[in-house]
């Protein structure tokens, strides 16, 4: 794998399942707590908690950003606000309209989230800007 695009993916993968646990943790109390119904209030506040872990580890580890955290955050969370919309709408689609299992659901728009972080965060929220 010498592709840097694909390393950097999998670091961001790899930091993502910091937040992803936390996320989780955060839908599995939910639904132990209320049942289904909870699982889409469950992710939604998992994904704001687990952004937060994710925003620090992928300043310096993923991206190794040298922007200022008042720029690299706000771009960052303004993704990632993005993304969480997605998450709600995606989970609520699923699970209360689609009647699909919870944690299927949850599952699937993991991934697409992934996606939509990753490329958001290295195209616009850590993307260093070249002096010409």
């Amino acid at each position: 794998m010498h592709n840097p695009i694909f390393r950097q993916f999998f670091r961001f993968a790899a930091v993502g399942l910091s937040g992803t646990g936390v996320q989780y943790a955060c839908v599995a109390i939910a639904i132990a707590y209320s049942g289904k119904a909870a699982t889409v209030t469950g992710s939604a506040i998992g994904y704001v908690l687990g952004s937060i872990v994710n925003y620090v580890l992928n300043y310096f580890l993923t991206f190794g950003s040298g922007k200022s955290h008042i720029e690299a955050a706000s771009k960052y969370f303004a993704v990632l606000a993005i993304g969480w919309c997605l998450n709600l709408g995606l989970m609520s689609l699923f699970v209360h309209h689609w009647d699909w299992h919870p944690w299927l659901s949850q599952f699937i728009t993991t991934g697409i989230g992934l996606c939509w972080n990753f490329s958001g965060s290295r195209l616009w929220a850590f993307k260093e800007t070249r002096i010409k």
